[in-house]
C-alpha cells in the first residue's frame, strides 16, 4: 500500500484545496483514516491562536483523522507570495527534515496521508531548491490537480512532463473547473484522458461556497484502488 500521496496543481489558484477536501471527504464515506497535510502554507492571518492559513484549516477541518492545526502545516507564512520570498522575508529556512518528521508523525496516526502542495511542481523553497525536490526524497506518487480553463492542457502535459523527468509517477488527476466561461469544455477532458498518465479521479464543477459543500461524489477512489488496496480491504 502506497501511504502517502502528493498533490500538485497545474498553477497556483487551480483548485488543489477544493481538490483535497474532495479526496479526504471521499475517504471519509470510505472509512478510510486519511490525514490531511499542508506543510508549507503562504498568505495567512493573525488570530489569537497565532497565524492560520485558509487552506491549511481547510483540510484541518476535512479530515477523517483528527489533527491539531501544527500537524497540518508546519510552515505557515504571513504573505501571499512564493515560500522562498515568505521564509526568507520572515527570516527562516524550509528545512526538508522538518516536513519529514512531519510527515512521519501523520503516517503513524493515520491508514493515508494526503500530502498537498504549494502553487505548481517546481514551487521554489530557496533561490536554488524546489518543493518537488522534498518530494522526490520522499518518492510519493503524485496527484495532478488541472484547473479546467484556457490553456490548462500545455500546462498540464509539461507538469506531468516534469515529474516524470523527477523519476515519480502521476498516479491520478482531478479536473477542477475554476471558470464556468471556458468553452470546449468536453474536448479538453477528452485531451486529458487521452494524453495524462494515471486514472482521473474525478471531475468538479464550478460552483459558489465550494470549500464548504460534500464534494466526495466528485472523486473516485477506486481509479487508484491499487495504491490504496490494503485500505480498502480493511472496510470491506
Amino acid at each position: 500500500m502506497t501511504n502517502a500521496f502528493f498533490l500538485t496543481g497545474t498553477d497556483t489558484e487551480v483548485g488543489k484545496t477544493v481538490s483535497s477536501r474532495a479526496i479526504l471527504q471521499a475517504a471519509s464515506q470510505r472509512n478510510i483514516k486519511m490525514a490531511g497535510y499542508k506543510p508549507v502554507a503562504s498568505g495567512s492571518d493573525d488570530t489569537p491562536d497565532g497565524l492560520r492559513n485558509s487552506d491549511a484549516l481547510f483540510i484541518q477541518e476535512a479530515s477523517p483523522v483528527e489533527l491539531t492545526y501544527e500537524e497540518v502545516n508546519p510552515y505557515t507564512f504571513k504573505e501571499p507570495v512564493s515560500p522562498h520570498l515568505a521564509a526568507e522575508r520572515e527570516g527562516k529556512c524550509i528545512d526538508f527534515d522538518v516536513l519529514s518528521d512531519g510527515l512521519a508523525k501523520l503516517k503513524a496516526k493515520s491508514d493515508v496521508v494526503l500530502v498537498e502542495g504549494a502553487g505548481g511542481w517546481r514551487v521554489p523553497v530557496t533561490h536554488t531548491d524546489y518543493l518537488s525536490s522534498w518530494v522526490k526524497r520522499e518518492k510519493l506518487p503524485v496527484i495532478l490537480v488541472v484547473g479546467v480553463k484556457l490553456g490548462c492542457l500545455s500546462h498540464a502535459m509539461l507538469t506531468a512532463e516534469a515529474i516524470k523527468a523527477d523519476g515519480l509517477e502521476l498516479v491520478g488527476w482531478v479536473a477542477n473547473r475554476v471558470n464556468p466561461g471556458t468553452e470546449n469544455y468536453a474536448e479538453i477532458i477528452k485531451m486529458l484522458e487521452l494524453n495524462l498518465p494515471g486514472k482521473k479521479l474525478g471531475e468538479i464543477p464550478y460552483m459558489p461556497g465550494i470549500n464548504r459543500r460534500d464534494l466526495s461524489t466528485y472523486i473516485q477512489l477506486d481509479a487508484i484502488g491499487l495504491y490504496l488496496e490494503d485500505c480498502f480491504t480493511l472496510i470491506e
